[in-house]
C-alpha cells in the first residue's frame, strides 16, 4: 500500500453496477462488503450519485464511513481526489453504482456509473436479475458490454438465482460475452431491505439489520468467487495524486449540526470540508434534545424525513422556540430540504397540520408523488450566506412535498426543462429544497465559515 503523499496510491477497487434500479445492487453490495470484512479486510464503501441512504448501509457493514462519488455535482478532479482520500488505509474499495450502469442526467450518461468507472479507471461488475430468464440474460449482458466502446464491464453477478442455475447460466454468459461470471445470490426473503415511497428506509430503521447482513455475507462466501472479485479489484491502476491549492482555515468556530432519525442526509466529505476550514462540529437532535446548542456560531440543518416525525418535532416546543430565536437573531444558518421544512411555520401531512419553528412564513404540504426530482442548475439572484449574486452551480432535488413559500433567491432549472425560483437567501440564511454538495465549490464552505467566524468574534 502506498502512503499518503506518494504520487500514486495503490487502491484496489471494484464498482457494482446494475441494469437498472431495483436489480439488487444494494443487497449485493452489502453482501460482498460483509463477506470481505469477515476476512479481516478493511473495506471502504462509496456510492455513485447523490443518494444519502445507501452510504448509511455501507458504513454499518464495513465500520468505515462511506462516501459519495457524483460526477455531476463534483468536478472530475475533485471526485478522483475524494476517492483517493477515502481509500487511504483500505484493502479494497467497493463502489455501488446508481440506477442502470449507463443512466445519468436526462437521456445521457453524465453522472452515470459508467462515467465514474471510466474517469476513475475502476472495473465494473454488472448485477443481472436472473429470475425468469435464460438466453435473454445473455442478450442483456451482451447489450450492456457493447453499448459503449471499452465499457469497463469486467464480469457479471447474478441476483435472484441459486448455485444450481448458476452452473447452467455461467458457461452460457461467458461463451456469449467472453467475460466471467463471478457468482450469484439467491432470493433471500428474510434479508430484504425495506423500502418506502421515499426510497429505502435508513439503516438505523431496518429491523435486525446486522443479522440480515450476516446471512447475506454467509451466502456470498458460498456462492461468489471472492478471490476472483479481489483479483478484479486489484487490476485497477493506482490513483494519481490530484494537486489542489490548500484552503485557508478560518476557525475555530462551533457549528451546530442537526443529526438524528429525522435529519440524517449529509455528505461526509462536505462535513470534512467544513472541519478543514475551521468548523468544530457539535451534533444535536431536534427530536430528542430540549434546545439547540446555545454557544454555536453557526447552524447546519441537513435533509432527512421530518414529515415522518412531524408530531414529535412539533411537540418539542422548546427546541422549536430555540431554533426560531437563534435563526431570527442572525445566527448563520444553512438549511436544505428537510432542514428548510423545519424552519417553516407549518408542516401538513396525512396525519394533520403540525407547527414547526416559524422562522419562515408558509406551509409545507406532503404530496402523493415526487414534486421535483433530479439534478438541477442554480444561479444566485442576489448575494446571500453561501453565494454571491451571479454565482452558478449544481444541486439535486428529491422530495414528496412542496411549500407555499419556497423563496426566490435562486433561479433553479433542469437542462432542457422547466425553471423556477427557490431558496431563501440573506446574509445569514440559506434555506431551500435543493441539496448542494459543498465540495463541488469549496468557496461556498468558505463563505459559510467566514460568516460563522464573524459571529464567533
Amino acid at each position: 500500500m502506498f502512503e499518503e503523499g506518494d504520487a500514486f496510491l495503490n487502491a484496489p477497487r471494484v464498482l457494482i453496477a446494475g441494469t437498472g434500479s431495483g436489480c439488487g445492487k444494494t443487497t449485493f453490495t452489502c453482501a460482498l462488503m460483509g463477506a470481505l470484512t469477515r476476512r479481516g479486510l478493511a473495506v471502504q464503501g462509496f456510492k455513485c450519485g447523490p443518494d444519502y441512504i445507501d452510504p448509511m448501509f455501507h458504513t454499518r457493514v464495513t465500520g468505515r464511513e462511506s462516501s459519495n462519488l457524483d460526477s455531476f455535482l463534483l468536478p472530475k478532479a475533485t471526485l478522483r481526489r475524494l476517492l483517493r482520500k477515502n481509500a487511504q488505509g483500505a484493502d479494497c474499495s467497493v463502489i455501488e453504482g446508481v440506477m442502470g450502469f449507463y443512466d445519468g442526467r436526462g437521456q445521457g450518461t453524465e453522472g452515470s456509473s459508467h462515467e465514474i468507472a471510466a474517469m476513475t479507471k475502476t472495473p465494473a461488475l454488472l448485477v443481472l436479475n436472473a429470475r425468469g430468464a435464460s438466453a435473454s440474460l445473455a442478450a442483456t449482458a451482451k447489450g450492456f458490454v457493447a453499448f459503449r466502446p471499452n465499457s469497463g464491464i469486467a464480469g457479471f453477478l447474478l441476483n435472484g438465482t441459486d448455485e444450481r442455475r448458476l452452473a447452467v447460466l455461467k458457461p452460457m454468459l461467458e461463451d456469449e460475452t467472453g467475460l466471467e461470471t463471478l457468482g450469484c445470490l439467491p432470493r433471500m426473503e428474510d434479508c430484504s431491505l425495506e423500502s418506502r415511497h421515499l426510497g429505502l428506509v435508513t439503516a438505523q430503521e431496518v429491523t435486525d439489520l446486522d443479522a440480515k447482513i450476516a446471512r447475506l455475507a454467509t451466502q456470498a462466501e458460498r456462492s461468489v468467487d471472492l478471490e476472483r472479485l479481489l483479483a478484479v479489484a486489484a487490476s485497477a491502476p493506482p490513483l494519481p495524486e490530484e494537486s489542489f491549492p490548500p484552503l485557508p482555515c478560518l476557525g475555530p468556530f462551533r457549528l451546530a449540526v442537526a443529526r438524528d432519525e429525522a435529519f440524517c442526509f449529509y455528505y461526509r466529505d462536505a462535513l470534512d470540508l467544513l472541519e478543514e476550514v475551521g468548523a468544530q462540529l457539535v451534533f444535536f437532535s431536534p427530536l430528542h434534545d430540549s434546545t439547540p446548542p446555545q454557544d454555536a456560531d453557526g447552524l447546519y440543518l441537513g435533509g432527512g424525513y421530518p414529515e415522518l416525525h412531524a408530531a414529535r418535532l412539533s411537540a418539542n416546543t422548546s427546541m422549536l422556540e430555540g431554533l426560531r430565536r437563534l435563526v431570527t437573531g442572525g445566527l448563520p444558518t444553512f438549511a436544505e430540504c428537510g432542514g428548510f421544512m423545519l424552519l417553516c411555520a407549518y408542516l401538513r401531512t396525512s396525519d394533520g397540520v403540525f407547527k414547526m419553528s416559524g422562522v419562515l412564513e408558509g406551509e409545507i404540504f406532503v404530496t402523493s408523488k415526487l414534486t421535483r426530482f433530479g439534478y438541477v442548475e442554480l444561479t444566485a439572484e442576489r448575494t446571500g450566506l453561501l453565494a454571491l449574486q451571479g454565482w452558478t452551480g449544481r444541486g439535486h432535488e428529491f422530495h414528496y412535498s412542496d411549500g407555499t413559500n419556497n423563496g426566490d433567491g435562486f433561479l433553479i432549472f433542469k437542462s432542457g426543462g422547466p425553471s423556477w425560483r427557490g431558496i431563501h437567501a440573506t446574509s445569514t440564511l440559506h434555506a431551500g429544497y435543493p441539496h448542494i454538495h459543498l465540495c463541488g465549490d469549496p468557496q461556498l464552505a468558505l463563505n459559510f465559515a467566514r460568516a460563522c467566524k464573524e459571529q464567533a468574534q
